[in-house]
């Protein structure tokens, strides 16, 4: 099971702490559902936090994927958090840090907003 739990820190970054698995099924889709509304409220600046993420397959890459286009269309910016483990090596091995940056901390990619994109 997946949770979603999203907060704002300055500034204007939208953070979305994701815990458990991004993986085929209803939960993935929650967390496209959850980007979409951000969008329709004019988020611009958003962080996946996957530090809690224990499993992601090519489900949840694909939802990466596409949250960022749709971020990209409307002039935002999306960033992911906090990897670790064969979350981390999934990223790597679909080289996602071409399409969406990818930071070992939250600090580092809601500081990264505004900068050239690029993998810390």
């Amino acid at each position: 099971m997946m949770t979603i739990e999203q907060r704002t820190i300055d500034p204007d970054v939208t953070v979305l702490q994701v815990q458990g698995r991004i993986s085929l099924g209803r939960d993935s889709q929650e967390l496209e559902w959850k980007v979409d509304d951000l969008l329709k409220a004019q988020a611009k600046r958003i962080v996946l936090d996957l530090a809690g993420v224990t499993f992601l397959d090519s489900t949840g890459i694909g939802i990466i994927v596409m949250c960022g286009g749709k971020l990209k269309k409307t002039g935002g910016e999306l960033r992911i958090s906090g990897p670790t483990g064969i979350v981390a090596n999934t990223l790597a091995l679909c080289k996602i840090s071409e399409i969406v940056p990818v930071f070992a901390t939250l600090d580092q990619a809601a500081s990264s907003f505004g900068m050239a994109a690029g993998v810390a």
